[in-house]
């Protein structure tokens, strides 16, 4: 956890293919902690084909019973099936927008949000650009991706700095921007 936010967490994201790891990552935490998923994240990369949405897309209904038999990962079919259905979805935004990140970064006009918290008990756990995002993610198919998930990726890949300014990372992360 500890070099996970002192390395990646907030750090400014442009790599669909992170994009599209971060948010598959954030959906099957769903319910649980992140640091579980952290401790399965070598799992999940080596389970889906390092996260390309093109390979994911073309999952057969068997390729998906045998990840819900597969104990480097969460093993819910749900969050599994929304993997494969999701990198479809993925496919189609950038097919229309190009990329998925020059869809993603509208939401927050193209720069990180330089948050200022006093400290991280008050950081929310959504945002008004985390509803539209995830409103639209939804009108295109996307599951697992409610307003708080899609903040929490929002987060992870820098949309938003919300390292309190008490942090050694924020200064850090903000001049990243």
């Amino acid at each position: 956890m500890q070099r996970y936010h002192d390395t990646e967490w907030g750090v400014p994201v442009h790599s669909d293919r992170r994009h599209f790891e971060f948010l598959s990552l954030e959906g099957a935490q769903a319910g649980l902690s992140w640091s579980t998923i952290l401790h399965k994240r070598r799992g999940y990369l080596r389970a889906f084909d390092g996260f390309d949405p093109q390979k994911i897309s073309r999952y057969s209904t068997a390729k998906v019973r045998r990840l819900t038999e597969n104990s480097d990962i969460v093993r819910n079919r749900l969050k599994i099936e929304s993997v494969v259905g999701n990198a479809r979805a993925f496919l189609d935004v950038q097919k229309e927008f190009g990329t998925f990140d020059a869809f993603a970064w509208r939401f927050v006009a193209g720069k990180p949000r330089q948050n200022r918290w006093k400290s991280s008990q008050i950081v929310p756990a959504t945002s008004v650009e985390s509803d539209a995002f995830s409103r639209e993610l939804r009108s295109r198919g996307f599951r697992f991706v409610g307003s708080t998930i899609v903040y929490a990726h929002m987060q992870a890949v820098g949309m938003v700095n919300d390292h309190s300014v008490a942090c050694f990372r924020y200064k850090e992360v903000e001049r990243l921007a």
